[in-house]
């Protein structure tokens, strides 16, 4: 087949039906020149070598079109090009400023900040980096030279010499992302700005720098797949040297994950099992839009590829007497009615009250989600409000306690062990919970209450939001043998990513909540777990810290090589099971 021969290619790319799926699709933005759009050779031959598909985002892109872009494709890189607008960044132009591109400015910070909400990989190059720090809340140095604090130490930053060649040397931060893919503490880079990062801001770190202190490449510091360097790796390849593409790589290698991470979401259920966001909602705020107030909101579910939640109506303990008794099941019916208006007024979202009517929803297109209790508290002394939370308000689960001891069993913090574990009538309340179809968790509960509550019920127990004692010696958290009691009736435990239950010393990040998954795992095996944030009720951690970011945790799981099924037990099948198991075996059906 000649280098002419379309018709021979086009009948041998008809053949190759694995092509599609096997590349990931890498979106580039575009440089603006004097005619329109354009884009250096290098950007693309290099994302091709890598193993990805480049396709070109032209400058200038209709604002609105820009998610429906995002949606379809693996990973984005921003190429180099002019000056930023310092209006951008709410600065006024020094002397030294260059050309700006203003069809470049807004367009490529809007795509950058709408890539990091989908957790999509990023590699930013010479202004890509820049662009990056600005839409991260750091800043951009206009001009080298006008910089104070470089006068008199400043290397030359825009070689005359062929881009080709490297002209400097950077240094390489040792835990960073470039050192690993480079296996390198410094190296030759080729310099073409007069402008830099200057402040990154709390969700990026400098990871290399040049010997006048210039900042060389960042990461996130959230654990998420972004990456920008200062010069120009792209312009290697032209002159055959492959010395550079790891950084291409690096991105593809990402893509692929996070694509493969997306099409398991598009196919399975994914189920959060406890948040905490219903406490927020008499703040007035729209769960159909991306709110920074709450960690739940339906834009942030979709954005995250998560199919649904469970709404924990809350209630703090407070005292046991009568009438405040009755004020915390009023509390809670307000709660629980809170979470149906709300939702009935979000499209696109719907009441779930039974695993069937999660799948349902799911093949609709819309979110589905579920309510619960957290704190038996609710109940008071009247056992038929057990029923009439699961007939009125579905209720698929209620936490028999929180923090103190309540009327049905003590805690596992700022608890006297008033019953040494479960009390008389809280085996009531677990008979009348097994006979309506409600499910039975002691997320909260002290051992003893753990082992009474697994004894008393006929069907298996859960904890929605837990983690382990081994990783994490809180007295909140499940010990081996919980674990293994859990295994062997059928219950399940789901890792939360609240941090003070994932580590007791320092910033507990994603890595920390995967690591408590994987003994979970180890354990009791991987039908016995899955995933309950705490979001809105302080759980969230770097990597995963609201519903936008859920994907992160199943593009770990990949790397922990768990197959398509493992990971719908872990995202919700697990719980799921063990919901429809005790709403078959209840009186009540909704």
């Amino acid at each position: 087949m000649n280098d002419f021969d379309w018709k021979g290619k086009y009948q041998a790319l008809c053949k190759d039906h694995t092509l599609p799926a096997s590349k990931p699709l890498i979106a580039i933005s575009g440089n603006f020149g004097d005619k329109g759009c354009e884009l250096a050779a290098g950007y693309y031959q290099s994302v091709r070598a890598a193993g990805g598909v480049p396709v070109v985002i032209p400058p200038d892109t209709e604002a609105g079109g820009l998610p429906q872009l995002l949606d379809r494709v693996d990973g984005l890189l921003l190429s180099g090009g002019g000056d930023i607008n310092p209006l951008c960044c709410d600065e006024q132009p020094v002397l030294g400023l260059h050309s700006i591109t203003p069809e470049r400015d807004v367009q490529e910070l809007l795509l950058t900040r709408l890539a990091m909400d989908r957790q999509i990989p990023i590699l930013g190059i010479c202004r890509g980096i820049q662009v990056i720090a600005v839409a991260c809340g750091g800043s951009v140095i206009q001009d080298l030279g006008s910089e104070e604090s470089l006068r008199g130490k400043l290397i030359k930053h825009d070689q005359d010499l062929d881009r080709r060649y490297a002209s400097h040397t950077v240094q390489l931060e040792a835990d960073s992302i470039l050192a690993k893919i480079y296996d390198k503490e410094s190296l030759q880079v080729n310099s073409l700005h007069h402008q830099a990062v200057g402040q990154t801001g709390d969700r990026l770190r400098v990871t290399a720098r040049s010997t006048d202190g210039v900042v060389e490449a960042v990461e996130s510091t959230e654990h998420k797949s972004i990456l920008g360097v200062q010069w120009h790796p792209e312009t290697y390849i032209l002159r055959g040297d492959t010395s550079m593409l790891s950084v291409f790589t690096w991105l593809v290698g990402e893509a692929r994950e996070f694509a493969e991470a997306r099409r398991i979401h598009s196919r399975i259920l994914t189920l959060d099992t406890h948040n905490d966001t219903p406490m927020k909602f008499d703040l007035g705020l729209s769960f159909a839009e991306r709110n920074s107030e709450i960690l739940v909101d339906a834009h942030k579910m979709r954005e995250g590829h998560l199919d649904a939640t469970i709404m924990a109506a809350y209630l703090e303990q407070q005292g046991r007497s009568d009438d405040e008794l009755l004020a915390a099941t009023a509390k809670a019916n307000h709660l629980l009615e809170g979470i149906r208006d709300r939702i009935a007024g979000t499209e696109g979202c719907a009441i779930a009250n039974t695993p069937a009517d999660l799948w349902r929803l799911k093949r609709e297109g819309k979110l589905g989600i579920m309510r619960a209790i957290e704190n038996g508290y609710a109940i008071g002394k009247d056992i038929s409000n057990v029923e009439r939370f699961r007939r009125e308000h579905g209720v698929v689960y209620i936490t028999l306690c929180h923090n103190g001891d309540n009327d049905l069993c003590d805690s596992a913090v700022r608890s006297h062990r008033e019953h040494r574990g479960l009390s008389p009538l809280g085996a009531d309340v677990i008979a009348e919970m097994n006979r309506v179809g409600i499910m039975v968790d002691l997320s909260h509960a002290s051992e003893e209450s753990f082992y009474g509550a697994m004894e008393a019920s006929k069907t298996p127990i859960v904890c929605s939001h837990a983690s382990t004692k081994a990783l994490c010696n809180h007295p909140r958290n499940l010990s081996d043998d919980q674990l293994r009691a859990l295994k062997r009736t059928g219950g399940v435990m789901q890792v939360t990513v609240y941090p003070g239950f994932l580590r007791l010393d320092g910033q507990a990040t994603i890595e920390d909540a995967v690591a408590h998954l994987l003994h979970a795992v180890e354990v009791a095996g991987v039908e016995s777990v899955g995933i309950g944030t705490d979001f809105d009720g302080d759980g969230g951690v770097p990597g995963i810290g609201d519903s936008s970011e859920v994907i992160n945790f199943t593009r770990r799981l990949l790397r922990h090589h768990f197959s398509e099924s493992d990971i719908q037990l872990i995202w919700g099948g697990n719980f799921l099971r063990v919901m429809q198991q005790v709403q078959d075996a209840g009186q009540i059906k909704l």
